[in-house]
């Protein structure tokens, strides 16, 4: 975010200062008998603006803090101000709102010193003017109160400035605590979410009756909206922070989408609606997973919003570009309420509606990362025939060069030997029961200190303790080997912060709470890196 140049407000507020004080002086002169006598101020005023003009593209030039330049520019002000005065006398009086204009101008713009001093120069432009103008000695109670008026004023605006100034100090204070909670937070909770999930992929896998299943069915569906809750929250704390920097890579658009689908496959059979996805061959420069977030926060809305109806996704030409286009046939959403959907918590609510899960930030946290990564979302919708949504703007890049492979099947897991490394008790249980169901041999370990392993694939939390992280683990693990074995962290920390540091180490990151379908998809994923790094 680009800081403002306050010091350029000030030299534009100058000028507009002195273009309103020339006309008024222009003014007074053709109403006044002696017009000779605002010649002088006239041709003042043009060398004023001949300074002027020049500091102001010197500011714009060089923006920054310098002390000499904005004494220079108050002396400009004031000496300019003080001329004025002089030389029309009574008729240029007005002309003292400008004293004032120019004295909290620099104090408001550049902080209380400022402000001091400017009130200092301006008491002595007055008294000078009080010693060279026999109008004001004539009049010394109207001169007392123009005395008095230049210090109450810019005190009473320090008191003002002091006050902001303690309650934004404050405010940065109570938000970096804010972040520090919502950081912790988003770890800790993380971490029982992630591990429910595992637990009820195992119990899925167990010989269970028919109404057990239905039991474990629902668990997982409720998780599922947990999750989605969560990483709502999240994502508008993460967006919120302003500290996100997404970085760009050519993604494969159809293996992207694909991925969306398989990880809705359950919630979309929760609701009845058949996912539909025409294959794309194309690749786009794009920050994989922010675009990811887009659609399947789109997809969750037709989930909630259009169940028992089909939902086709797909990607189309649009200008220069690619747009993916999400299209359902739900009820619709009325033109009143269109404009309204993309602001945090705006639900569209008709009478006795029955309550749908959510906040109301999916479509908030879609806007917000569109405007972060450059694209454009358009939603269309007509009452009882549907809502299509667009993203577009995504930019065509060439394919990379890739070698088709057979799909994977979890039969290629059997026999896998897992070095999993995490310190959190129930994560490391959870995980290591369902690798064991997949068919894994499983080497676990609570800390990363010292690990060394004769694994395949590594599987680590990013955040093991005050003595070694996960990717710092893999490193040891990989040095110790002599060749780079295929790795994965799984966090709870912000992902595009942590990839953004990991991207030169080649490991597979997923964030938690992370799906069991996602976690075996990656780590099929993996095993094919392993095979060919050992044939």
């Amino acid at each position: 975010m680009t800081e403002k140049n306050s010091e350029l407000d000030q030299a534009t507020l100058r000028l507009t200062v002195g273009a309103c004080a020339s006309l008024y002086v222009i003014v007074v002169a053709c109403l006044a008998s002696d017009f000779d006598t605002y010649v002088p101020i006239l041709w003042y005023m043009t060398f004023f603006f001949g300074v002027a003009v020049p500091l102001r593209m010197a500011v714009k030039r060089w923006p920054g803090h310098f002390f000499l330049r904005r004494l220079f520019a108050m002396t400009l002000d004031y000496a300019s101000l003080a001329f004025a005065l002089i030389v029309g006398g009574e008729g240029t009086l007005p002309v003292y709102a400008a004293v004032l204009w120019v004295t909290l101008g620099n104090g408001m713009r550049f902080g209380s010193r400022y402000l001091a001093l400017a009130t200092a120069i301006a008491l002595s432009t007055l008294g000078v003017i009080f010693l060279l103008t026999p109008f004001w000695r004539g009049q010394p109670y109207l001169f007392l109160t123009l005395i008095v008026t230049t210090i109450v004023v810019p005190a009473y605006a320090h008191i003002l400035l002091t006050r902001t100034r303690i309650a934004s100090e404050e405010a940065i204070a109570a938000n970096q605590e804010k972040s520090r909670f919502l950081a912790q937070a988003s770890h800790d909770l993380r971490q029982p979410i992630h591990s429910i999930g595992l637990f009820t992929a195992c119990l899925r896998d167990a010989r269970l009756g028919q109404e057990e299943l239905r039991l474990v069915d629902n668990i997982d569906r409720s998780l599922h909206i947990v999750s989605q809750l969560f990483r709502s929250i999240l994502d508008i704390y993460t967006l919120d922070n302003g500290q996100l920097e997404p970085q760009a890579e050519p993604v494969h658009l159809g293996a992207l989408l694909q991925d969306v689908v398989k990880q809705n496959t359950e919630a979309a059979r929760w609701a009845g609606v058949e996912l539909r996805l025409r294959p794309c061959r194309h690749w786009v420069n794009v920050n994989a997973g922010l675009l990811a977030t887009m659609v399947q926060n789109l997809v969750s809305n037709t989930l909630k919003y259009a169940p028992g109806q089909p939902v086709l996704i797909g990607v189309r030409p649009k200008g220069s570009g690619l747009a993916i286009v999400i299209y359902d046939k739900g009820r619709g959403i009325a033109a009143e309420h269109l404009p309204e959907v993309f602001k945090e918590f705006y639900r569209v609510r008709h009478v006795r509606d029955k309550d749908v899960e959510g906040l109301g930030l999916g479509l908030s946290i879609v806007k917000r990362i569109s405007h972060l990564i450059n694209l454009d979302i358009q939603l269309d919708s007509r009452l009882g025939q549907g809502t299509r949504a667009m993203i577009q703007g995504l930019e065509r890049v060439a394919p990379r060069a890739a070698v088709d492979r057979p799909v994977p099947t979890q039969s290629r897991l059997q026999g896998l030997r897992v070095c999993l490394v995490e310190d959190d008790a129930n994560v490391l249980m959870a995980t290591s029961a369902l690798l064991e169901k997949w068919g894994c041999e499983v080497e676990t370990h609570s800390d990363g200190v010292g690990v060394t392993s004769d694994c395949d694939i590594i599987i680590a939390d990013f955040d093991l303790g005050t003595k070694v992280s996960g990717s710092e683990c893999i490193a040891a693990i990989r040095e110790h080997r002599g060749w780079e074995v295929p790795a994965m962290i799984m966090t709870g920390h912000e992902i595009e912060r942590i990839r953004h540091a990991l991207h030169h180490m080649n490991i597979s990151i997923l964030a938690k709470p992370v799906r069991p379908p996602e976690l075996r998809a990656t780590l099929l994923e993996l095993t094919k890196t392993f095979a060919s790094i050992r044939t």
